[in-house]
Parts: C-alpha cells; structure tokens; sequence
C-alpha cells in the first residue's frame, strides 16, 4: 500500500509514515480488494457534547460510539444501524445524509482492512494443576511455588528442555531488589481477556478496560469452539499472572495490572477501532502491548492510517501526564519470507519493536528480520515445538504451547512495567535508552548464519535478527532506579535527493547525503537515537529490491531485505520510512551512503525517485549524567566514546 509522508502538530512537529485510505493492499493487489465499513467518521466544525452527537446521529439512522480518542470532542465515531457491516462501495447517500447537518464538516466511510494475530498455536488446554513445583535451584531467591513455573525457562532456564541455563530474562535479579510491577498498568490490546481467570483477576483494571469491538466495558473473549480467541489471555498472563497462588504459573511483573482493550475480534479493522485503542485510558494505562499487525505474507507493505498513528503520536507526547506511553509490538512471524521494516506498526519510531529467540539462543523459523528492532526475548523451546510459553488461557485453564513473536512481546511489556516501578519517572524514550543499554547479547545466535554481532561506532553490539540483545530484567531495574532523563529530542530534515534515477540490474545504485545534522539550529541532532530513510521507489518486481544505509562512522543497516514472495510490479514504496536503530548513539555528521540493487538471478528494472534522510536524537550528551556501575557495561562503553569524541 502506497504511503505518505505526513506532519502532525501535536506539541511539537513531528514527521511520520502513515499509509494511504486506499484499503485492502496485501502487496501487489491494489485497490481490487477494497472494502468499506458501516463505520464513519464524523468532524464537527466546533466542539460539541456526546449528547449533541448522539440526537444528530439518531435522527439519521446512526449509532454514535463516542468521541474519537484525543480528537477534543471534535471527532466522533458514528456506525449506522442497517448497514452491512462491509460492502464493496461506499455509501455515497449516507455520507451526504450526515453532510447535510450544519454541524457537520465532513464524513468519512471508513475502509476495512485486514490485522493478523502473531503466533497463534491452537492446543488443547490443561489442567492447572497437573504438575507440581519443585524449587531445586537454590542459589538465588526464591523461586514462585506456581504449578507451572518449571516450564518457564523464559524465566528462569536451568535447561528444560534442551535450553542453555541462564538464557532467560533474568527476572529473580529484579525480584530480589523488590520489584514486581506494582502501580502500572499494561493495557493488552487483543482479542479479549479473560478477566475471571483465577490467575488473573486481581491484577485486572475495569477502570482502564473497554471492549472497542462490541463497544462495551466488558472486553471478555468472544466463545468460539477452536479457542481462537485465546491470544489475549495468554498474552496477559504472561505479563501479570499472580503469584504462589497455585494457579498456572507466575508473570514478568506479576504485581502490575493489566487492562483488557477487546478490539482484533471483526472481520475487518477499520482506522477508528485502532485509534480509539491506542488512546484508550492514557493516563491510566502505562504500556500497551500489541502481538498482531499485518499480514505477514511477505508481499504486505502496510501500516498505522492517519487515526491510529495520531493517536500513538499524542500517546508519547502526551500521556501518562507528559511521559508518554509505551507502545510494545511484535515483529512479526513472516520468517525469511518478510521483512519488518515493512510493517508501519513494528517499524516505528514510537514504538519499541520486539523479536524472539529459542530457549538454547537460536531465533525461531518464524522471526523476521530487519533494522528497526530493539531487542528480543523468547518463544518456543528448541527441542520440542510443543513447548513454548507457559502462561494462563481461557475458562481458567493453562498452556504452555503459546508462542510466536505474539509471546515475545508481553514479557518485554512486563520487564518495562518492571523498569516503570523503579523509577516512575523514565519517559518513553528512557524506556528505549534503557533497553539499548541493558540488552545483553548472552547466547543470542542466527541459526543459518546469515547475521552476525556487529559493532557500531561507540561500541554497541547489535544484531539484524535481535536488535541489541534479549532483554534483562535485573539490569534494567539496577540502571532504571539511579536513571536522569535524556535531553530534549530532536529530528533534524538532514536532506533529500528528489531525482530519479534507474536502479542498475547487475550493480547498485549508490547515493550520498552529506549533512552537517542541522548544526547551529533549534533541531541541531549530535547524538543519534532512530534514524528513517524515506524512500520512493518501484520496479518490476518489489520483493528483490534491497537497500542498505551506512552511516559516517561506518555501521552498515539492511533497511530491506528480499522478500521473495513480493510479486508487486506497480505500488512499489512511496515516502516510506525505512527506519534503523543500529546507529544509536552515533554522531551524524558526515555523508551517509544509500545503496540500492536487485537481489535475483533474473533481469529487473527500477527507479529510485527519491530518497530523504531524517536524523532523530538529542544535541545534548544523552548520558552526561550517568555514572555507570562498572566499566565494561554498555553505558560505560558509550559515555567514554562520547567523551572522546567531544575532545577531538
């Protein structure tokens, strides 16, 4: 799906990629699939009241949904009463109906569009209390009497099945300091939580919970007799299940809350349920925490609509009185075949976009690469693709077959909730300094050898496949309670090649930008935390183009890798934001290199039409303050190269 390149105002000007309202792209189809819901959306010319919407909307046949998260009651989410709920054409008379009302600026029908749950394994459920806990560790503190905490190796691995002892999160480092997540609140955007669960009930927060899909307060998991939606309740239990209460097993922060938000369970998303999502309860809820996205056929290039990525944007800015909002993704389960920086949602600067490894290190078949990942935690067990996640499900039941990027991403969410009660005051981005900095590479390695530990230009190890490393509980907690927030960011336009030129068949197009990072303005960036290459490209087939970008200090970022089953022959990219984390820290000045080619054994042709480079990071030293605890930690390691650097 073609995107564009968009400017929102909300506290600062902030830059995004948000795609198109054309709807139904799943990689080269185009508009052919289109399909339009009975959901519109509704902007007023003033402000007005829910009540005043609600007559407007029932005297033309409407359902008024209330006020569209963060729109200042001037957006309303209207959904007629006879409608099909999809149809192939919009609805030119209803649209004009509700245009004819004075108030009323403009009415948008709202496309449907396809999100896919990440890593669902259907499985029978067990019994909770089929096995017994035994605690024959010893050596560190005391492990939960939870039935099913032996299977989690994901938190303490003394190798079960396989696994290498001590790849884990290393949670007990974090308990051990008194710490267990109490006082935040991780919202599970999903399909539905069992909020009875016996394991979960006294963590669950009503107050931050609504169920966008049946648009009720109530976002209980619709029956179905296959389990389907079960996705939701495992993924809460993996944050929050509570602890020595004989009852499944124990979650990361098993003091925190969770909400429930019911909005994956219709046959078609539309841009009003995602937005009203990411925007639900924002100074109530801390995290939230996402294990779906787009298809991940590896033809998809699709993302957040202008709604949704509006409301994620207001959410860092704004929620959480001012600290921002965590949004957690996972990457994707696309495997070889996909790439996430195809993914708008995963591929964000705003969110922190989480992958997978094994229990013995390897990453799963179904891990995706690409550059935008931050760091990684676990799925399944090695040896036995039955084993992977042990964690609550549906009618109080257990399993320990949850899986997919879908179980990395709520550990993560539960190690910040972790982060969160150490230090309250950790905004967003501290969040993802904190993550850079504490990630550890431990036995983290590609199966099939493709990506290799690399290390940037002030000396941060990262890796294509798992960011810079599988998160740590204990060391997050230890530098999150003495952390000084970084300084102000910035985003500096560091320039634009708008000129097309034709992508060779045999050789790579190279291009260069040199900027001096906006030095000696209000958006000076000296110290690098994300940077996108925005792109505009076709060719005759998408899925071989690559592109590398290589920064002045030398780290090399895939910002897309072939992907084989992308036939796509006319949408090709349009202003998308390409986004690389693996030169975080770095300073910017200098040229930047962007190399463009063909991966295939066939003839292809291509134009680059244009490619915009945007640096995002901080003109002040992020860690000035900072006093490592040894020398040999990253932040140690970062500090010095900064000081020295800043002596040249």
């Amino acid at each position: 799906m073609p995107s564009t390149w968009s400017c929102l105002v909300i506290g600062v000007l902030i830059c995004v990629a948000v795609t198109s309202s054309k709807a139904g792209n799943h990689g080269s189809s185009g508009g052919s699939n289109d399909v339009f819901t009975s959901s519109f959306l509704v902007r007023f010319r003033r402000n007005i009241d829910n009540h005043v919407a609600h007559e407007i909307a029932d005297r033309n046949g409407f359902v008024n949904l209330g006020a569209l998260a963060g729109s200042d009651n001037t957006e309303y989410h209207f959904k007629h009463r006879s409608m099909p709920h999809v149809r192939s054409r919009r609805s030119i008379t209803h649209t004009r109906v509700l245009k004819k009302e004075p108030l009323i600026h403009t009415a948008v029908q709202q496309s449907g569009f396809i999100r896919v749950k990440r890593g669902l394994r259907t499985s029978l459920p067990l019994s909770p209390s089929i096995y017994s806990s035994e605690n024959d560790d010893g050596k560190i503190g005391k492990a939960p009497t939870d039935p099913y905490f032996p299977f989690q190796w994901y938190l303490r691995n003394t190798g079960q099945n396989g696994g290498k002892i001590k790849l884990d999160l290393n949670v007990q480092a974090a308990w051990d300091q008194g710490i267990t997540g109490k006082n935040v609140t991780t919202a599970i955007m999903d399909d539905g939580v069992d909020y009875m669960h016996p394991d979960l009930k006294f963590n669950y927060n009503a107050e931050a919970s609504y169920d966008f899909s049946s648009n009720d307060p109530y976002p209980y998991p619709r029956y179905t007799d296959d389990w389907f939606n079960s996705h939701g309740t495992r993924c809460a239990g993996e944050v929050a299940a509570a602890r020595d209460n004989g009852i499944c097993g124990v979650g990361v922060a098993y003091d925190s809350k969770i909400a429930g938000i019911r909005m994956l369970d219709q046959p078609y998303m539309t841009d009003l349920i995602e937005a009203n999502s990411m925007g639900h309860e924002p100074h109530k809820i801390h995290i939230y925490s996402a294990s779906w996205g787009p298809t991940d056929d590896g033809k998809t290039v699709d993302g957040p609509r202008n709604a949704t990525m509006r409301a994620i944007v207001q959410g860092v800015n704004e929620g959480r009185n001012g600290l921002g909002n965590i949004y957690v993704w996972a990457s994707g389960d696309g495997g070889e075949e996909d790439d996430c920086n195809c993914d708008g949602y995963a591929a964000s600067m705003w969110t922190i976009s989480i992958n997978s490894a094994i229990n013995d290190g390897q990453n799963a078949h179904y891990d995706e690469s690409c550059s935008s990942t931050l760091a990684s935690t676990f799925s399944n067990g090695a040896k036995d693709p039955n084993t992977g996640v042990a964690t609550t499900d549906l009618y109080g039941k257990c399993t320990t077959t949850h899986s997919g990027t879908s179980a990395a991403a709520p550990e993560a969410a539960g190690v910040f909730a972790l982060a969160l009660e150490a230090n309250p005051q950790l905004t967003w981005r501290d969040i993802q300094h904190l993550t850079v900095l504490t990630s550890k590479r431990n036995s983290l390695f590609d199966a099939k050898n493709r990506f290799h530990w690399t290390m940037n230009g002030v000396g941060l190890e990262f890796n294509h496949l798992f960011g810079f490393g599988v998160l740590d509980a204990g060391s997050i907690v230890s530098l999150a309670k003495n952390w000084r927030t970084v300084p102000p960011r910035y985003h500096c336009e560091a320039g634009m090649i708008v000129k097309q030129q034709e992508i060779p068949s045999s050789r790579s197009l190279l291009l260069r930008i040199k900027t001096d990072a906006c030095e000696g303005t209000d958006t000076e960036v000296r110290y690098l935390e994300h940077v996108q290459a925005v792109i505009t490209a076709n060719s005759s087939r998408r899925g071989d183009l690559e592109l590398f970008l290589t920064s002045p200090m030398g780290t090399r970022s895939m910002i897309l890798s072939r992907r084989a089953n992308d036939d796509d022959h006319r949408d090709g990219f349009t202003k998308w934001p390409f986004m690389t984390t693996h030169t975080w820290g770095e300073y910017p000045q200098g040229t930047w290199l962007l190399e463009v080619s063909f991966n295939s054994n066939e003839p292809r042709t291509g134009w680059l039409k244009e490619w915009s480079l945007v640096l995002h990071g901080t003109k002040d030293p992020p860690y000035r303050t900072l006093s490592p605890a040894s020398p040999h930690s990253k932040l140690a390691i970062v500090k010095k190269a900064h000081e020295d650097r800043d002596k040249m």
